[in-house]
């Protein structure tokens, strides 16, 4: 799709705001950002009015399209809860792009989600990227896998100590994952050595990626002991860890830093429902950026509803992050600790044409998101007081 975006400030995020902008978008990808670009004949115009330009939000963490709103159980497929180890599970397979969570990401302007597994199981399944707007999953896909998810403290030991199997206990939870990776070293050096015909395992084909670093290890934790243990068993078996939601992470944010480990930290407005989050505060994102830690907020999504990831970044600035790391915080930070940074997350010529036209400056909570494009293409716009997004499912083919 083409479109010339002009008349707004933009704000690319990966560099400097431009007054009276314009931003050329040719065959779904940005070619052109900036005050004097010049639009060919036969490009669609679209005034942004004053309004702020940026690109479209990057949600790191949730569960859209498998934890379906309004749907109950019939919309519930976040977690597979009959195996610790899920690392064969995608959730690319249990996503339903008619969940309403999608239209609401528009509106909030995010354009693109990281769909993951839940945390019920220690290794919950494969996690894959996708643009919040289209009619089947292999439309929206982005990339996939993105990483594996992983899951320490309270939710596994509960779901599997109340069946009375391993792991009921936080030295259960570890030992799932140790014995998955010893298994998963062992797999990979027998085909290493295979001559002929290998009997392939697709669990441990996942792990063997973790191991050779080609995917990351999402690893939900919220305690700072968790993260600790999230910490020693990356060391131990040398991959890359991303640990998710750091709720205490502000308590040991030296040793995050110390190791580069990115934190996708959030949500940040849910209530302390239970003992691992009695630590959670609007203060903590602040706290990481000004250690050394790369942050990226997340709602976890449907825990704080999608639309709200901005807000969300707006009170952390309330509450000590710096403003341009609040907006990094939801578009190039998760981009980059994702591995999504070539396709999305700031204004720049060569990525995908993801932008969203704002009433004014989007951490001001009165902001709200006018027009969004996918790719190019409009897909939501707000006019006389109501959101419409276009449908995915009538469109000229």
């Amino acid at each position: 799709m083409n479109v010339a975006i002009t008349g707004g400030y933009v704000v690319p995020v990966s560099g400097d705001p431009v007054e009276n902008g314009t931003v050329l978008i040719q065959d779904g990808k940005i070619v052109a950002v900036g005050a004097d670009v010049t639009v060919p004949d036969g490009v669609p115009v679209v005034s942004a009015d004053g309004g702020w330009v940026l690109p479209g939000f990057v949600e790191a963490h949730g569960h859209l399209g498998v934890h379906e709103e309004g749907e109950g159980w019939a919309g519930q497929d976040t977690n597979e809860m009959t195996d610790p180890n899920g690392a064969r599970l995608r959730a690319l397979d249990a996503i339903n792009p008619a969940d309403l969570g999608f239209a609401d990401a528009l509106s909030g302007g995010v354009t693109t989600a990281v769909v993951k597994p839940g945390s019920g199981n220690v290794i919950g399944g494969q996690t894959v990227a996708v643009k919040c707007w289209g009619r089947t999953v292999d439309d929206m896909l982005v990339r996939e896998p993105v990483s594996v998810k992983s899951a320490l403290g309270e939710n596994p030991k509960r779901v599997y100590g109340d069946q009375k199997k391993l792991p009921s206990t936080r030295q259960g939870v570890a030992a799932v994952i140790r014995d998955a990776f010893t298994k998963a070293q062992d797999y990979a050096a027998r085909k290493a050595a295979a001559e002929g015909p290998f009997d392939r395992d697709t669990t441990l084909e996942v792990l063997s990626r973790v191991l050779d670093g080609s995917l990351p290890w999402s690893q939900h934790c919220h305690r700072a002991d968790d993260i600790a243990t999230a910490l020693r068993l990356a060391e131990e078996f040398g991959y890359r860890l991303i640990v998710n939601h750091g709720t205490e992470g502000h308590l040991i944010a030296d040793l995050l830093a110390e190791r580069e480990v990115p934190v996708i930290i959030g949500p940040l407005f849910a209530t302390r429902s239970k003992v691992e989050l009695r630590g959670r505060s609007l203060r903590t994102p602040g706290v990481l950026a000004r250690a050394g830690v790369e942050i990226a907020i997340t709602t976890d999504h449907p825990v704080v509803p999608i639309h709200f990831l901005v807000h969300q970044a707006t009170l952390a600035v309330k509450e000590g992050l710096d403003r341009a790391v609040a907006l990094a915080s939801i578009t190039v930070n998760p981009a980059r600790i994702m591995g999504l940074d070539d396709r999305v997350g700031s204004l720049r010529p060569g990525l995908d044409g993801d932008v969203v036209i704002w009433s004014g400056d989007p951490l001001d909570v009165m902001s709200r998101a006018l027009r969004v494009f996918v790719d190019g293409r409009e897909v939501y716009r707000y006019a006389d007081g109501e959101g419409v997004v276009e449908s995915p499912f009538h469109r000229e083919s």
